[in-house]
């Protein structure tokens, strides 16, 4: 089975990270995701996520840093994922492509909610990104 390389990004803003719903047509559809998608043979992981991001909630990406690589076997589907955390972008992030999206606390985003992909980027966002961490009250 191939594996499908896809590029991820985190977008922050005081603490809190946009995600968006997944259709219920797509695979892991009616669960929440950090946006982003697959990056075609000729781009590179950033070029990707620069395109996805802007077509799927409408902000350009200004900068951003790297978080990790997560390799996820599904059974029906193998995945790599890039994330990167985007830590400047223009616009205000949206459903673009009319999906429904949210601002949501870092240390409240559920595992059980995502993909199963998508736990371990929880696990290191509520470890590097927590509320005491960044001097928010709670």
């Amino acid at each position: 089975m191939k594996q499908v390389l896809v590029a991820v990004g985190i977008i922050l803003r005081h603490n809190q990270t946009f995600v968006t719903l997944r259709a219920d047509d797509k695979h892991q559809g009616g669960k929440w995701e950090f946006p982003g998608g697959k990056v075609e043979n000729d781009e590179t992981v950033l070029a990707a996520l620069r395109r996805e991001l802007y077509e799927e909630v409408g902000i350009a990406v200004i900068q951003t840093q790297p978080l990790m690589t997560i390799e996820h076997d599904y059974g029906d589907k193998r995945v790599c994922l890039e994330v990167q955390v985007v830590t400047g972008f223009e616009g205000e992030p949206y459903g673009r492509e009319q999906q429904q999206g949210r601002w949501v606390s870092v240390d409240l985003l559920d595992p059980q909610e995502f993909p199963a992909a998508n736990q371990a980027i929880i696990e290191a966002l509520q470890k590097h990104y927590r509320r005491d961490d960044v001097g928010l009250n709670p």
